[in-house]
């Protein structure tokens, strides 16, 4: 059996994080008394915390360069994170997140651009294949965002009997493209499918009911959909099988510290298990497990903080 090798391909930003007692309203403004500048994105998260994890991590993304990109690429390298720049040499800036976590709840309130004043990416993603970057995998993570890089990504991983699983946070334009080519798609509380095609361009319509996963086990050749509930239990329905539930334990209201990135800790775990070879009933009970840690402490990836992590190969 292969050593398991993750490869998560998606989105790196830089997060600004500020603390308060409360988000402002219109005109107002606020006192933050705590600050900290660290990556993020679903993608970057997910690759730190499957290092944290004891699994390898190669995060296929766009960084770019400047200042913005010197910071997220140093942070990534002191998490333990093997990177493949699709945008070395060009010059595309990671987003930059403003996240304000309420200090009595850690809930978060998020503005970010996303990846969308990145250039396409897919010429460089198919190079990046050529180049060896799903070489080792054992698994493979996408997060829907960059899909000009992801869709050729997802399918050479795929081709090669690689899994792939999607963190499906929210609907994008062309994600129809992407499930094509996924084998797990994991979806949020929040995820909706659109009505009457995929563009998702509408705001009107839009299905996300008790049936969401039997849509998206119809619609496209997915093995298995799951979706998480935040503090509830996360449902999934394998192909051919019958709806079941990972309990989620409970964590009381004093004692969640932050809830930033928790999504993007589940996914991780998720991916982390998958590429050991684990079922997904077990690799799902593991992402939960480490998700409901996580949110016990600051920012994605706190409960992580002291543990050894692998070298990423050069």
């Amino acid at each position: 059996m292969r050593p398991p090798m993750l490869v998560c391909c998606g989105l790196v930003t830089l997060d600004v994080v500020q603390t308060v007692d409360a988000v402002p309203g219109p005109d107002q403004k606020v006192v933050a008394d705590g600050l900290d500048v660290r990556f993020g994105g679903p993608a970057a998260n997910a690759a730190a915390t499957a290092v944290a994890l004891g699994v390898p991590t190669r995060l296929v993304t766009a960084v770019g360069s400047g200042p913005v990109a010197d910071l997220v690429r140093a942070g990534l390298r002191d998490a333990g994170v093997e990177v493949v720049d699709l945008a070395r040499g060009t010059g595309a800036t990671p987003p930059v997140s403003t996240v304000l976590v309420t200090r009595a709840t850690g809930e978060r309130s998020v503005v970010s651009v996303n990846g969308t004043g990145t250039p396409h990416l897919g010429a460089a993603a198919r190079a990046a294949l050529a180049d060896g970057a799903l070489d080792g995998a054992t698994a493979l993570l996408v997060d829907g965002h960059h899909r000009g890089a992801a869709v050729p990504v997802a399918a050479a991983a795929r081709a090669a009997g690689v899994p792939v699983a999607l963190d499906g946070g929210s609907w994008k334009p062309g994600l129809g493209d992407l499930l094509a080519h996924v084998d797990h798609a994991v979806l949020s509380a929040d995820f909706r499918l659109p009505d009457g095609g995929d563009d998702g361009a509408s705001a009107d319509g839009l299905g996300g009911g008790a049936d969401l996963l039997a849509d998206v086990l119809d619609r496209w050749p997915v093995a298995s959909a799951a979706r998480s509930a935040g503090g509830g239990p996360l449902r999934y329905v394998e192909r051919g099988g019958t709806p079941a539930e990972v309990d989620v334990a409970p964590v009381p209201a004093p004692e969640v510290v932050d809830t930033l990135g928790a999504g993007d800790v589940l996914h991780g775990a998720l991916a982390a298990a998958l590429a050991r070879g684990e079922p997904l009933p077990a690799a799902l009970t593991e992402a939960t497990r480490v998700a409901t840690l996580s949110v016990r402490h600051p920012g994605a990836l706190g409960w992580a903080a002291g543990r050894s992590r692998p070298v990423p190969p050069r």
